[in-house]
């Protein structure tokens, strides 16, 4: 059994069909447990319920943690999420993956690899690297066996990133893409269905166990060039609307 929390996301969606194509047992664990992927057994649970995550992960092979409350909730949610998965997983004897991202690192002066130092330069980026620390801090002390996967900017169906609505929903609306920040910068967008794969693995070896790893993506390109490639196959010019960060940062 495969339990998957957080299954109606992008991450837990794309990670719900990639365990049923490898042939898994999956239940998928929302809040209103309304999982539609045919063969996935759906079940209503809120992560932060210690008591109630056991139960619904109990007898399972590998919990997936795939949870992604909106931005306000970070800090009240997330904590007792891992606190209640690492319990939930431990008890019943299965693998804790968390599909985690690369807010810990800041602002990487290279390309980011596993061995990146964690250099965090916002409040969600301190938030993110101490989830982790909980997370393999849990693996260490024998509290459950756990593995993190880190990807890149993630883009793909349901996904909610800077990829998503400013950038595909417009597109394929008709409208100017938006790119925030340089679009000539390198960047390494992860498709979802990919990441999803990637976190499948490493939770199945146990050599991966213990460790972070970040999931492999295409060569780097840069906003203009993905945004390019994006309006081509839509049949539309390759057009794009670029918003500094210095105006980004005054909006918010």
């Amino acid at each position: 059994m495969h339990v998957v929390v957080g299954a109606t996301g992008g991450t837990g969606t794309a990670l719900v069909k990639e365990l049923l194509g490898r042939g898994e047992k999956v239940r998928a664990v929302s809040r209103g447990g309304d999982s539609a992927i045919p063969g996935a057994e759906a079940v209503a649970a809120d992560a932060s319920d210690a008591r109630r995550m056991r139960e619904v992960c109990a007898g399972a092979t590998a919990v997936y943690n795939c949870v992604n409350p909106p931005f306000p909730q970070w800090r009240s949610t997330f904590p007792e999420v891992i606190r209640s998965l690492v319990a939930a997983a431990g008890a019943a004897g299965a693998v804790l993956a968390f599909a985690d991202d690369t807010w810990m690192y800041g602002k990487a002066a290279g390309p980011m690899t596993e061995d990146t130092p964690v250099r965090p330069v916002t409040e969600l980026g301190v938030l993110r690297a101490w989830l982790a620390e909980m997370t393999l801090a849990a693996h260490h002390r024998g509290d459950a066996r756990v593995v993190i996967a880190r990807g890149g900017e993630l883009y793909g169906p349901a996904v909610e990133s800077v990829l998503g609505q400013n950038l595909f929903g417009r597109a394929v609306a008709g409208r100017r893409p938006i790119w925030f920040g340089d679009p000539d910068q390198p960047i390494t967008p992860t498709y979802i269905g990919d990441f999803a794969a990637g976190l499948a693995t490493v939770a199945a070896d146990p050599e991966s166990w213990g460790q972070v790893w970040h999931v492999p993506h295409t060569a780097p390109t840069t906003g203009r060039e993905f945004a390019a490639v994006l309006c081509g196959q839509l049949g539309q010019p390759a057009k794009l609307t670029a918003v500094s960060e210095t105006l980004v940062t005054r909006s918010n």
